[in-house]
């Protein structure tokens, strides 16, 4: 038996190894597919009358559909944004979280990423940084104008407001902790060119 446990420690290594570079890959390879349905989505570009067509008439995405790109050109990002804020959806890209609106429409746009993947350096962004909303209705550019950190139960932030447009990044906090995050990093943005 002393000379079998060496090998099964050996094995059960192997095993949580190849487990975790398959989900390694799995993850990238949903990202990539997202963000490419994405870019294929916001390079169909819509005149000022089927973008006013198809906002009357449009139903809400549904949930796991890719809905635009999110560029952050200061840590070199490009991400798929994805309706929802499941962890299958978060797979993909930025979730934007459901009800919240979208660019164009005046109101709270709210993003929610991992912090291991796709927010992986959203802490080295400053204030003036911007962020770049990609979608079929055209291309919006937000500047930073603050952060915080709130407790992870925090469902303040989410106001759902219709009065200007704002757009909000969500992930956990620290960056760097194991295991889930007692707190969440915030990143608020205002609209300054369509």
């Amino acid at each position: 038996m002393k000379k079998k446990l060496p090998l099964l420690i050996i094995l059960t290594g192997f095993i949580l190894l190849g487990i975790g570079l398959w989900q390694y890959v799995h993850s990238k390879v949903q990202s990539h597919t997202a963000l490419a349905q994405a870019k294929e989505l916001v390079s169909r570009k819509q005149t000022t009358a089927e973008v006013k067509k198809n906002k009357e008439h449009a139903a809400s995405p549904n949930t796991g559909d890719t809905v635009g790109v999110l560029v952050i050109p200061k840590i070199k990002a490009e991400l798929a944004i994805v309706e929802g804020t499941d962890p299958d959806d978060l797979e993909k890209g930025v979730g934007h979280y459901k009800g919240s609106y979208f660019p164009g429409d005046k109101g709270q746009i709210v993003l929610s990423g991992h912090r291991d993947t796709v927010f992986r350096k959203l802490g080295e962004l400053k204030l003036g940084d911007q962020l770049k909303m990609q979608m079929p209705n055209g291309n919006y550019t937000y500047e930073i104008t603050h952060t915080k950190i709130v407790k992870s139960n925090d469902k303040s932030i989410i106001t759902l407001q219709k009065q200007q447009e704002e757009l909000i990044l969500t992930t956990c906090y620290p960056f760097h902790y194991v295991g889930n995050a007692p707190k969440r990093y915030i990143v608020y943005a205002k609209l300054i060119r369509h």
